[in-house]
């Protein structure tokens, strides 16, 4: 009887053993999703005394941010998935509260592997904004003591479904040229439509289809350690507005992160739009924030 324990006892062990030894020599298999998750939020505030002879006016400065991205990539297919929210107020001192950051952006992505560096792809965009905009220089007709409004939740919003080509030549940098591409303006808000803004062709309209030719270049990279940059620059060609100044539509968004600890960050954001159903000179915005953020990141 202790002979057969004691063979029993040693068989167990040599399987567990070897069980263990194969556990330690696979390499762990790699997640079919990429997750990446940010979010945070950013503060700035500035008090003065009324006596303080130098100047200034009390401020205080308020935005959140979220970013998520999902990739997933298979033997014949890649997808792409990427969120971005933010939204971001001031107020001075005898001034009404404003906003300075307002962004709702969704892009996902399709692409059919031809090669390791081309793919066939279809896409869909969504881009608007949370909060509404005023123009500060011109008043409003329906109240003349109050700014104009100019924008709204899906007031605008620009949906974007594209087909093409897509080359990918780095893991941090592709390019896609879509060919055939429907770009939707859509304006909700009553009052906005009109006022027959974002190239509607007549008051009250709802939605604007143009068919384009569509041309994205995306860069995102970890420059250094805790030092990233994020580029994306898009410009759109109605085919049926060659020659006219509203055939083309150029958006450029850049934006540099510097982590100084897990927590907090600071990060450096430039806008520019040239849309001439918008406003025929170069709109652009700049935003420098200081700010705690937690990363999620599972590869």
């Amino acid at each position: 009887m202790k002979k057969i324990a004691l063979g029993l006892i040693l068989s167990l062990s040599t399987f567990l053993g070897s069980a263990q030894t194969d556990s330690l020599n696979q390499e762990p298999k790699p997640r079919k999703f990429k997750h990446n998750f940010q979010a945070g939020i950013t503060l700035n505030q500035s008090t003065f005394s009324d006596n303080w002879t130098g100047g200034g006016v009390n401020s205080f400065a308020f935005g959140w941010f979220l970013n998520y991205t999902v990739k997933h990539k298979t033997e014949h297919w890649d997808f792409n998935s990427d969120l971005q929210l933010q939204l971001g107020y001031q107020e001075n001192r005898g001034d009404i509260r404003r906003k300075n950051a307002d962004r709702v952006f969704y892009d996902l992505k399709a692409g059919y592997i031809l090669n390791k560096k081309f793919n066939i792809f279809g896409s869909l965009n969504f881009l608007s904004q949370f909060a509404d905009g005023f123009d500060a220089r011109t008043k409003s007709k329906v109240e003349p003591t109050q700014d104009s409004l100019i924008s709204r939740l899906f007031s605008p919003a620009y949906l974007t479904s594209s087909v093409g080509m897509e080359y990918k030549p780095l893991s941090y940098l592709w390019m896609r040229l879509g060919v055939g591409t429907l770009r939707q303006t859509i304006v909700l808000d009553p009052i906005i439509s009109q006022a027959q803004l974002y190239g509607l062709e007549k008051p009250g309209d709802k939605i604007r289809n143009q068919f384009v030719l569509q041309y994205v270049i995306n860069f995102d990279k970890d420059l250094v350690q805790n030092v990233n940059f994020k580029t994306r620059y898009m410009v759109n060609y109605d085919y049926f507005k060659s020659g006219q100044p509203n055939a083309f539509v150029h958006i450029l968004n850049a934006n540099l992160t510097l982590k100084a600890t897990k927590y907090i960050s600071t990060n450096f954001q430039v806008n520019m739009i040239k849309d001439y159903d918008q406003s025929p000179d170069i709109q652009w915005s700049q935003i420098l924030s200081l700010g705690m953020t937690y990363s999620l990141s599972r590869q």
